[in-house]
């Protein structure tokens, strides 16, 4: 196991993915998933990838609320998305000395969709769906799902873990650790400003906790 610091509060097209194949007795026993807090985006229902956007007044509170609830935590590693939403987010949570960036934990690329609603998008493009389609310019949920990938081999070796990050990326990842396509992320709402958990139950990968 690699060393553990106990932390406390302070469009191409891609093959797609197959289930995760590794040792599940070198994957985390616990992955506490924090999505960021509201953004001005989050509540226009912007689609918010790539832009740096920060918290607003409503995120910072829940930012603030999210530490209290994980005080009591301990995690080997706390990781965050690169974007400035993410990053305070886990800063206000009493995580930002601790927190180390990771850049595939940023937010799906919504390419040329970025900065429009679903509304805006489906007037141009009837029965678009994220999950199913993509986005020109951007990515499409395989490509999400091979960097979610990527993040859950980087965890083996850690017990505890946490991850604050986006809610379109950490649904994909969700439906990876439970050995599902990427598009079955579209199951499982994530509002901001909450907090999720992936665990066990003996040798099978489930959610513990989700949305909460």
């Amino acid at each position: 196991m690699q060393g553990s610091l106990f932390v406390r509060r302070s469009t191409s097209v891609q093959p797609e993915p197959q289930p995760v194949e590794a040792d599940t007795s070198a994957l985390p026993r616990e992955i506490t998933l924090v999505r960021h807090g509201a953004t001005e985006w989050t509540k226009s229902g912007q689609h918010t990838g790539r832009t740096n956007i920060p918290l607003d007044e409503d995120g910072r509170n829940q930012a603030v609320e999210l530490g209290e609830r994980l005080s009591e935590m301990e995690f080997d590693t706390v990781l965050t998305s690169p974007l400035m939403r993410s990053r305070e987010t886990a800063q206000l949570a009493g995580f930002g000395d601790v927190a180390s960036a990771a850049y595939d934990l940023h937010e799906w690329d919504y390419g040329q969709y970025e900065g429009k609603t679903t509304a805006d998008i489906k007037r141009d493009r009837p029965g678009w769906s994220l999950f199913d389609d993509g986005c020109p310019g951007g990515e499409t949920a395989a490509d999400v799902g091979a960097r979610a990938d990527r993040v859950l081999s980087m965890l083996h070796g850690y017990d505890r873990v946490a991850l604050f990050s986006h809610g379109h990326f950490l649904r994909v990842l969700a439906a990876r650790w439970l050995e599902l396509a990427p598009e079955e992320g579209r199951r499982l709402r994530l509002d901001p400003g909450t907090i999720s958990m992936l665990g066990w139950e003996r040798e099978t990968a489930v959610l513990v906790l989700w949305n909460s």
